[in-house]
């Protein structure tokens, strides 16, 4: 006898930001990291978008991948563009600042997906920060608060994941 659930489809997470070159990137490796730690890899899947089309094809941004490298995390991949479609193929949308989360809404206009579509600080436990700040015009000191940021959000927002859907 063939048992489907031996397939079974992973739990999808899609990060989003203005230009997918910093935040949501950054937020697709640390949480591709910490799954990886936790063994979780054939469970839960990440990609990541941008509310723009400023910098599609792009890697990260390099001084976001000096921040991260610096904590361990390996970035990968090149920024794309957030589709429509990626609502519906996605199980939780997480977008990095209200601008961003706006933009994912616009996307929905028939509203069917808003219940999937949250803040990425909404799953931090030790910052208090509603908003995951855009590094890219300041200095290093603000491409390390957000790998920090990021790092505290991805490891509620797994929890979270693993409590409630694994």
């Amino acid at each position: 006898m063939f048992f489907l659930d031996a397939m079974a489809v992973p739990y999808r997470l899609l990060f989003v930001c203005l230009g997918n070159i910093c935040r949501s990137p950054s937020a697709e490796n640390i949480m591709n990291h910490l799954i990886e730690q936790a063994g979780l890899g054939d469970k839960i899947q990440c990609d990541s978008a941008g509310t723009s089309g400023y910098h599609i094809g792009e890697k990260p941004d390099r001084r976001m991948t000096q921040a991260a490298n610096a904590q361990g995390i390996e970035m990968r991949g090149r920024s794309r563009q957030l589709e429509p479609s990626d609502l519906e193929e996605f199980d939780l949308v997480l977008a990095m600042d209200r601008s961003n989360y706006d933009g994912i809404l616009a996307l929905d206009r028939s509203g069917q997906y808003a219940d999937k579509i949250k803040m990425m600080c909404d799953f931090c436990s030790e910052h208090s920060d509603t908003e995951v700040p855009d590094p890219y015009y300041g200095g290093a000191d603000g491409f390390k608060y957000v790998i920090d940021l990021l790092m505290d959000a991805s490891q509620g927002l797994l929890d979270k994941v693993v409590a409630e859907e694994l």
